[in-house]
C-alpha cells in the first residue's frame, strides 16, 4: 500500500532518479546472482494464494532481468529451483513446473532476447525436470547459443554441492581412462567443467538474497568464493528496481580485496 502511494505521488520516481544518478558514477557488478526467496511467505503475509505468489515472483524475475540489462549488468544468474525444492508437495511442484514451462514458452517468442542478444541457459541437474521443460530449455539454448551481449542463467534443479560432485565424477572418469594425471587437476580444470563454464565472467561479483534469510542454500558454492553478499528483508514479489539500485550502491561502497 505504501509503495503504491509513493509511486502515485511521484516520490518513488524522484528517489529512483536520485539512486540512478548516484550509482552511474561507480563501477557496476558484471555478474549478479539472485536467490529468489520468499514467494510462499509473501502469500501468507498478504493472505494471497500460493499460485499468485509464484506468479508475481515470476513476473518480478522478468522485470529484474530487464533492470539489470538497463544498468549494464552483463550476466544474471537466477536461483529459481533447487534440488531440495523438487522434493516439495506434488501439487506445489506441479504449479511451479507449469509456471516455468509457460515462461519458457514466452521466452521463445520474446523479441528482446534477440534484440539484446541474450544468451540464455539452464544450469543444474536438468535431467530431473519434466521432459517438456528440458525440451524448451534445449530449444532456447540452441536459439541463443551465438549471442554474447548479455547472459541469463536459470538455475533449475540446481545445487552447489551437486555441481561440484558432477565435476568430481568427470575427474574420476577421465582419470580411469588415463586422460588426466592427478598433477593436472587444478582450479582451472574445475572451473572449465562447472555449469557456468560458458560464461565470460562465471564468478558473480554480487549475490542478492531476498526474504531476510542470510545463507546461500547451495547457490554457486565454488563461484561465490569472493562474491559480495547482500541480504534483504523483503520477500521476492516485493523486490523493486530501487532495491536493486540500493544494493548496487552498497556494492560500490565496499572495498573488494580478492585474496588480499
Amino acid at each position: 500500500m505504501l509503495y503504491s502511494l509513493l509511486k502515485m505521488s511521484g516520490v518513488y520516481k524522484l528517489y529512483s532518479r536520485y539512486l540512478r544518478n548516484q550509482i552511474k558514477r561507480g563501477e557496476h557488478p558484471k555478474h549478479v546472482g539472485l536467490i529468489l526467496d520468499g514467494n510462499r511467505r509473501w502469500g501468507k503475509s498478504t493472505n494471497n494464494p500460493r499460485w499468485l505468489a509464484h506468479l508475481l515472483g515470476a513476473d518480478n524475475a522478468e522485470d529484474v532481468v530487464n533492470w539489470c540489462n538497463e544498468l549494464g549488468i552483463r550476466t544474471v544468474t537466477l536461483y529459481v529451483l533447487s534440488t531440495e525444492n523438487i522434493q516439495r508437495e506434488n501439487d506445489e511442484l506441479k504449479e511451479l513446473y507449469n509456471l516455468i514451462e509457460e515462461r519458457l514458452r514466452r521466452m521463445l517468442e520474446d523479441d528482446r532476447i534477440h534484440d539484446k542478444r541474450i544468451r540464455v541457459k539452464g544450469i543444474g541437474r536438468l535431467e530431473y525436470l519434466p521432459s517438456s521443460i528440458r525440451d524448451l530449455l534445449d530449444r532456447i539454448d540452441k536459439m541463443t547459443e551465438k549471442y554474447d551481449n548479455y547472459f541469463l542463467n536459470i538455475a533449475l534443479a540446481y545445487g552447489g554441492r551437486t555441481e561440484i560432485l558432477d565435476v568430481m565424477k568427470i575427474i574420476a572418469h577421465k582419470s580411469r581412462r588415463g586422460e588426466i594425471e592427478p598433477s593436472e587437476i587444478n582450479a582451472k580444470f574445475v572451473e572449465e567443467n562447472l555449469y557456468t563454464a560458458h560464461l565470460p565472467n562465471p564468478e558473480p561479483d554480487l549475490i542478492i538474497r531476498t526474504s531476510g534469510e542470510e545463507r546461500l542454500s547451495g547457490f554457486l558454492l565454488w563461484q561465490s568464493a569472493y562474491s559480495e553478499f547482500v541480504f534483504l528483508d523483503v520477500y521476492w514479489p516485493d523486490f523493486r528496481k530501487i532495491d536493486l539500485m540500493r544494493v548496487i550502491r552498497t556494492y560500490q561502497k565496499r572495498s573488494r580485496r580478492i585474496g588480499k
